[in-house]
């Protein structure tokens, strides 16, 4: 028998370290997949400078062919049974694709602007159907480790608590390289950039595929679903998935939450565009020296944001554990996401008034408090959903069910980079003129309401998507006396057949 894990209740059936290397895992995934999302959006625009409404559309299509792409994935996980488990064999299957497809990302080759737009479209979605592969099975493993709803929402919890710090260290590694690559490169404006994005993603790789392949060795899926086969007339898993009310209505607060990943993702185009922390730009300073004071500034804003969001989100995922031992998914939601939505409003107010960053600090912090409870109980909420669906049906569809939170986070990123390309658009930023290699603009050399449009895409916007997604959850039913009876109903069930538990 495995041995349990101290620091838990009676029930636990995951050893620490299982549990530790699972985490771990998570957070080499974190590392890789923020790399594209926080990044790709600047990278196209301000770096390779291809046209706003391509990078627009590629985004938009690209989570189109998601829509197929990631309940596909689901179906085969459900199906499928590898001879190494039902989940985790998919993360070897990945890795070596999603490193290379990482590193091809930012390599930007010199090609006429057409062959460059090809070159971009087919690697992003190429990383984006490898990604799938490996990214709807890996968050399927915790309804697959252990049988106990309460210690599933612990593995969770704990794991996207990794997740997050995997999330962030490229964000160490951009405010890094803003004080260090301008001298060591010696290079300036698009140079510079191209060469910091490759870099930073180079790094990003060796470090986080080794994390997360290494999480394969150590995982034990300890719940085999129950074999099932589908008699003439019973819906087919698209469907038993599709009409289950809870289940949409999470998926629903999902799409309704995107503008939370603006956070992240239009940070370091408010950090080029809505402030400037450094000594003065003089008419009369070098390119060079430009360069360095403005990447300098690039990386500190960046910086900030990312601390705020992080320290937010990060210290509400630590919270997770004991708040849910004594307030269920939906009241935590419900109460964080109003209070981000408040904290939005008074980081609007003061940044239009001031347009000082520093004062606007402690209320980003708390503004990107439910990014980190979004984290936790989206997930948890769709494994709640799956024992509902698993006691109305007899069918556990793991795999499609994680596939429906993989596709809302990719339609959040998708939708948050729209907006970004819309705000460029609509204040008449042309990033061709912004980063050329004989000037690099300043923030300080734009309108104010410029300045503050960009801001708006780290305040008003997020905060409008927060109020929102909690719409949804008023009719979430899954929740109090009702989840505890599906959970006690199920484990009853699954007693009764004999449901295997392989410790």
């Amino acid at each position: 028998m495995a041995k349990k894990v101290k620091e838990t209740r009676p029930g636990f059936v995951v050893p620490k370290k299982e549990l530790n290397m699972f985490a771990v895992g998570a957070m080499g995934q974190g590392m890789i997949y923020a790399m594209m999302s926080s990044y790709i959006s600047d990278y196209y625009v301000n770096v390779l400078q291809l046209p706003l409404m391509f990078v627009m559309l590629l985004m938009l299509l690209a989570r189109i062919w998601d829509a197929i792409n990631d309940p596909l994935m689901g179906i085969i996980a459900d199906k499928a049974n590898p001879r190494r488990g039902k989940m985790k064999p998919y993360i070897l299957y990945a890795i070596v694709p999603i490193a290379v497809l990482t590193i091809m990302l930012y390599i930007s080759p010199d090609l006429p602007k057409t062959e460059l737009m090809i070159y971009a479209a087919v690697t992003y979605v190429l990383w984006g159907m490898c990604y799938t592969l490996a990214d709807v099975p890996f968050w399927g493993i915790p309804n697959l480790m252990t049988p106990n709803a309460d210690e599933r929402g612990y593995v969770i919890s704990y794991t996207k608590n990794l997740n997050s710090i995997g999330s962030a260290l490229p964000e160490v590694l951009f405010l890094v390289a803003g004080f260090t690559l301008p001298t060591l490169l010696g290079s300036t404006g698009i140079e510079y950039e191209k060469q910091r994005y490759l870099i930073i993603a180079g790094v990003c790789v060796a470090i986080g595929v080794v994390m997360y392949g290494n999480s394969y060795f150590h995982i034990n899926e300890r719940i085999i679903p129950p074999a099932k086969v589908r008699k003439p007339g019973e819906p087919n898993a698209l469907k038993r998935i599709f009409t289950c009310k809870p289940l949409m209505l999470v998926v629903a607060m999902g799409v309704l939450s995107s503008g939370r990943y603006m956070v992240q993702a239009a940070a370091v185009h408010v950090a080029r565009y809505a402030f400037y922390i450094g000594p003065e730009l003089t008419p009369d300073m070098s390119l060079e020296l430009r360069t360095k004071y403005i990447a300098e500034s690039v990386s500190s804003v960046k910086t900030i944001f990312q601390v705020c969001a992080i320290v937010g989100m990060f210290g509400a995922m630590l919270l997770m554990p004991k708040l849910i031992r004594k307030f269920d998914y939906k009241k935590i939601l419900i109460t964080t996401c109003l209070a981000g939505f408040v904290a939005s409003i008074f980081t609007t107010v003061i940044g239009w008034y001031t347009a000082n960053l520093y004062i606007c600090i402690p209320f980003i912090l708390v503004s990107c408090i439910p990014l980190g409870v979004l984290n936790v109980v989206s997930n948890a909420m769709i494994g709640d959903c799956l024992d509902y669906l698993e006691l109305q049906t007899g069918y556990r569809d793991n795999g499609l069910g994680s596939a429906l939170q993989g596709f809302v986070n990719k339609l959040g990123n998708a939708l948050a980079t729209t907006g970004i390309i819309l705000m460029y658009m609509f204040i008449e930023i042309d990033p061709s003129q912004m980063l050329s290699s004989e000037v690099v603009v300043a923030a300080t050399e734009l309108t104010r309401t410029q300045n503050f449009a960009m801001f708006s895409l780290v305040s008003i916007i997020p905060g409008i998507s927060m109020l929102l997604c909690a719409v949804p959850m008023f009719f979430y039913k899954i929740s109090g006396k009702e989840r505890t009876r599906i959970i006690e109903a199920l484990a009853a069930r699954r007693a009764a057949q004999a449901a295997m538990i392989n410790e």
